[in-house]
C-alpha cells in the first residue's frame, strides 16, 4: 500500500510540474509530436537542401557561387552600376519564383517596390549582392525562404526556392 501511495504521489507531482501552468492533454502531446516529425532539425534540413541545390545546379548547368555564411547559392547575371541595397532599402524589382522542379509559384506583374526588410531572409542576403540595374539568380535553401511554414499551397513545406530578380532601382 505504501508503494502504491508513493507511485500515485509521483504521478501527481510530475503532472503538476507542467512548465506553462496548463494541463497536458492527449491532443497537445499529439500536436507536439506532429510538429517534431514535420519540421526536420535545421541542420538536417540544410544538408538536405544543399544536396538538392547541388543536383539542380549540375542538372541545369548553372555556375553559381555559394555564400558560405548563409548557404544561399547565387549567380550574378548582370552586376548593375547603381547603388547596392541595404536592409533599410526599398528595392524596385521584377522577379519570378520557381521550385526546383520548375513550377512557377510567383511572378511580378511589372516593377514592384518592396521593402527589403520585409522580404524572406534569402532575399535580404542575396539582393545586396547586385547593384541597381543588376540581375541575379538566387537559389535559396528552405530555412532562408519559408521553411516548414509555407504561405501558399503552391509552395510545399521545406521547399528550396529559385528566384530570378531584376533590380531596377534602390531607394
Amino acid at each position: 500500500m505504501r508503494k502504491l501511495t508513493f507511485a500515485l504521489f509521483a504521478v501527481v507531482a510530475i503532472a503538476a510540474c507542467n512548465s506553462n501552468g496548463s494541463s497536458t492533454t492527449g491532443n497537445n502531446v499529439q500536436s507536439t509530436t506532429a510538429t517534431v516529425t514535420t519540421k526536420p532539425a535545421p541542420s538536417v534540413q540544410a544538408l538536405a537542401d544543399d544536396k538538392l541545390i547541388k543536383a539542380y545546379l549540375t542538372t541545369n548547368k548553372i555556375d553559381a557561387k555559394k555564400d558560405s555564411a548563409s548557404g544561399i547559392y547565387y549567380q550574378i547575371i548582370t552586376q548593375g552600376t547603381g547603388a547596392n541595397a541595404t536592409l533599410a532599402s526599398t528595392v524596385n524589382v521584377e522577379y519570378a519564383g520557381k521550385l526546383l522542379n520548375g513550377t512557377e509559384f510567383d511572378k511580378s506583374t511589372g516593377i514592384m517596390a518592396l521593402p527589403l526588410s520585409r522580404m524572406i531572409s534569402g532575399w535580404q542576403i542575396g539582393i545586396p549582392l547586385v547593384k541597381a540595374g543588376g540581375k541575379i539568380l538566387l537559389i535559396i535553401p528552405s530555412g532562408l525562404g519559408y521553411g516548414a511554414d509555407s504561405p501558399s499551397e503552391k509552395i510545399p513545406p521545406n521547399s528550396v526556392l529559385v528566384f530570378t530578380v531584376d533590380v531596377h532601382g534602390i531607394g
